[in-house]
């Protein structure tokens, strides 16, 4: 994800829960991205405060996933969800470049909804437990094999864009690293046992969590 935001860390205030956005284009991603972002609602409890589908753009060709943010003079968050066509395979590749726009979104709106702070990290930690979740939760059936290896196709058969030196690229190991330790966790704790309702609950107290505390919760056993 590449966020561009005038600051580092989005802060929002009241009046930010006012969303301006719109889209027509992209029918397929649209609809996935849509699906998708009602999925994760459902899992934390959320409260529906935006679409989705009206905020996605289409990516420039050979272009990833992006998400724009910026706030107007009058409080706005404006934002673009910038999302590649899926070919017609749709590939794993693009169906994890849809769930991390959509998670981002789903992160920055309930932020500024509630006034609270994110960071970049915390956005892309965030994503990165979300494909696991969706794409666990379209299997017909699941359990620790299928957990762990979905687990390792996301968080250990990877490839990177950034060099590990470059602010991104370390931003980006951070991020996986830290989700693959909770996904862990979870397959460990629950997914084993079928004790799906104490994971949803579990993975609740992650979202809401900032960005220190999802760390150490990574890395908690």
């Amino acid at each position: 994800m590449n966020a561009r935001s005038p600051h580092a860390r989005q802060r929002t205030d009241s009046n930010t829960e006012r969303l301006a956005g719109n889209g027509v284009e992209l029918v397929r991603e649209r609809a996935l991205a849509a699906d998708m972002q009602a999925a994760l609602e459902r899992v934390y409890l959320l409260e529906r405060i935006a679409d989705v589908s009206d905020f996605v753009r289409g990516a420039g060709d050979g272009q990833r996933e992006s998400v724009l943010v910026r706030e107007s003079s009058d409080g706005t968050l404006e934002m673009s969800v910038q999302l590649p066509h899926l070919s017609d395979d749709a590939s794993l590749d693009g169906l994890c470049q849809i769930i991390e726009g959509v998670s981002h979104f789903v992160v920055l709106v309930e932020r500024a909804q509630s006034s609270r702070r994110t960071t970049q990290l915390e956005l892309e930690v965030q994503a990165e437990v979300d494909k696991w979740l969706l794409l666990a939760g379209a299997m017909s059936r699941f359990d620790v094999a299928r957990s762990a290896a979905l687990r390792e196709r996301l968080y250990e058969r990877v490839t990177f864009a950034h060099d590990a030196q470059s602010e991104d690229g370390e931003r980006y190991r951070v991020a996986n690293d830290t989700a693959h330790g909770f996904v862990r966790r979870l397959e460990r704790r629950y997914v084993g046992r079928a004790r799906f309702a104490e994971m949803r609950a579990d993975l609740r107290r992650f979202f809401h969590e900032g960005q220190e505390e999802k760390l150490r919760l990574a890395r908690t056993g």
